[in-house]
């Protein structure tokens, strides 16, 4: 089969087309032959080498759309040790969920991994509650966009994005957000806690953008981060956050994973949703298996917005 490989870590040119051995299922797993993967900020880590690096050489790829190869039917997939970048991939069952006739490989495969960090770390551990004031950094990014939609149609009483250009801040209002703010205004803390403050800050960023928003909380505010890669971490002391009434959560997927009733609920949660065009996922971009390398730049770079998807038949 064609995959996209890599054989040591470094920039996107590492990332080179090959011609590799199918995988082989074992106990608990299957076959998927893959209609389209995704690319997640997670492979660009692995792919330097900086985080969740698989064993060289690798095949990258978190999560797949394709057809169960033992029965046929069509299935999205989220791959925890990589091998999505690929005509063939391998995936644990548990982690497998059946993708209803209403949604597309596109659209599925685009909710799957960031829906699901979406609405779990706005219901899970957020525990958004209706009338509430949400506010999503990168919100014109995989997760922030689908939060942002998610907020709202889970009740919240006003929505704010953070995103980083202009062309991104006009993005996040057309999916429904009152406002959205430049991460680089040094006002950010002050507009954001406007008009009473925010109950729910939803972080995929990190590094200074987590100053303002736990300046922005209002008491009883949640700030509750789902990923950080703008920066070095920052650090709360319990005084700080006992001064304001606020707390400071993290959410990881995995646990949602862990307990294959929760998963199969998100999912179908999801599925629903986008059934019904309540969400819908922004498909950037979609490139051929040839195309990994450069998408890997344009991600990279910051250039896209919603989610980017690998047509591996192309």
């Amino acid at each position: 089969m064609r995959a996209a490989v890599i054989r040591s870590y470094g920039g996107p040119e590492v990332l080179r087309t090959e011609s590799v051995p199918e995988p082989v299922a074992g106990p608990g797993q299957v076959l998927i032959d893959v209609t389209l993967a995704g690319l997640n900020y997670a492979d660009l880590h692995c792919r330097e080498g900086s985080y969740g690096c698989h064993p060289l050489p690798a095949v990258l790829g978190a999560d797949v759309v394709g057809r169960r190869r033992a029965d046929g039917r069509r299935v999205a997939a989220l791959l925890r040790s990589g091998g999505g970048y690929a005509e063939v991939a391998c995936a644990e069952l548990v982690f497998t969920v059946e993708v209803p006739d209403g949604v597309s490989d596109e659209q599925a495969l685009a909710l799957l991994e960031q829906g699901a960090t979406a609405y779990g770390a706005l219901t899970l551990l957020g525990r958004i509650r209706p009338g509430e004031r949400v506010a999503v950094t990168a919100a014109a990014g995989g997760v922030g966009h689908l939060a942002v939609q998610l907020a709202r149609e889970l009740g919240a009483g006003r929505v704010l994005g953070v995103a980083s250009t202009e062309t991104k801040r006009a993005f996040v209002r057309s999916l429904g957000a009152d406002a959205v703010f430049d991460p680089a205004d040094p006002r950010l803390a002050e507009l954001l806690g406007e008009a009473g403050g925010v109950d729910l800050f939803v972080d995929s960023v990190g590094g200074g953008v987590l100053r303002s928003g736990l300046a922005a909380l209002a008491p009883f505010g949640r700030l509750l981060s789902v990923g950080a890669r703008g920066g070095p971490e920052e650090s709360f002391s319990v005084a700080e956050l006992a001064e304001g009434s606020v707390g400071v959560l993290g959410f990881w997927l995995q646990h949602v994973l862990d307990d294959r009733a929760l998963f199969a609920d998100v999912a179908a949660r999801l599925f629903a949703l986008a059934e019904r065009r309540r969400l819908v996922a922004r498909i950037d971009r979609v490139v051929p298996l040839a195309g990994v390398a450069a998408a890997h730049r344009a991600m990279g770079a910051r250039e896209t917005m919603g989610k980017v998807l690998v047509d591996v038949r192309a």
